[in-house]
């Protein structure tokens, strides 16, 4: 397959001709999202590349890390694991493959659409800690395992996807085990920015900013989160599970039944 490039201010995209179209499209989301995230955050990357693939396939042939995580993901979340970061690239699928993926509930063509921004929040956050990933090496790849639900939910929040994630969100307390606090590696991209979305609502924006950008320590995930929203961990997670029932729903329901 011939390959076409590419280029905005700030990024450079590899694609075959039938994704230009789309491309452009994802490079004016990619600008949009970098000029929000620079008023929110100290730092950026540089110039990122972007590798636009046409079909799933396609994106895991060239990134095998991405069939190893959606193994990993509940299902409720796994048809929005569409792409992935490396140090200065992101690959991730174009507009058309992204539009196929939706589902017909609400905001699951939003999550989707969003989704580049998403990876490129990633990025972001990234430039601003180097503890964590990209790049994958070893020890950064335990350690983001042991904190998924920052590495990963932090940039769905600071890329847009968190609110849109409702519909996703309700299947995923219908389906499995309760989710754990903080959410772990199957539910981190799906659940860990409704952390940030809850501490948005009681500390306001910048807590949550700096919250997503926070550097793991000895005190552990829960410790942290509890100093972000100044509450017990305890505490905190019973106001979560509420925040949850609140964005689903449940809670609404649960009062009619009475």
């Amino acid at each position: 397959m011939a390959w076409s490039e590419s280029e905005s201010d700030n990024f450079a995209a590899r694609h075959d001709d039938a994704q230009a179209g789309g491309t452009a499209l994802i490079l004016e989301l990619l600008e949009d999202t970098r000029a929000r995230l620079e008023r929110l955050l100290p730092a950026l990357p540089g110039e990122v590349t972007v590798v636009v693939h046409a079909t799933p396939g396609e994106l895991m042939l060239g990134q095998p890390a991405v069939a190893l995580m959606r193994a990993a993901t509940a299902p409720a979340s796994r048809r929005y694991l569409v792409g992935w970061v490396a140090r200065d690239r992101m690959d991730v699928l174009g507009p058309a493959a992204l539009n196929a993926r939706a589902s017909g509930v609400e905001g699951s063509r939003e999550m989707l659409r969003l989704a580049p921004a998403a990876l490129y929040a990633q990025l972001a956050v990234a430039a601003n800690g180097l503890a964590w990933p990209p790049p994958y090496r070893p020890v950064r790849a335990l350690r983001a395992v042991r904190w998924a639900w920052l590495v990963l939910g932090g940039p769905a929040w600071l890329g847009g996807q968190t609110p849109h994630a409702r519909a996703p969100i309700a299947r995923r307390l219908r389906e499995g085990n309760r989710p754990a606090f903080p959410p772990a590696l199957g539910d981190a991209a799906l659940l860990g920015g409704t952390i940030l979305d809850l501490l948005t609502i009681e500390r306001g924006r910048d807590a949550a900013v700096t919250l997503a950008c926070a550097q793991p320590d000895d005190t552990g995930a829960r410790e942290i989160i509890a100093r972000a929203f100044d509450r017990d961990a305890a505490d905190v997670e019973r106001r979560w599970r509420a925040h949850l029932d609140r964005v689903t729903g449940r809670e609404e329901r649960d009062e009619r039944l009475w």
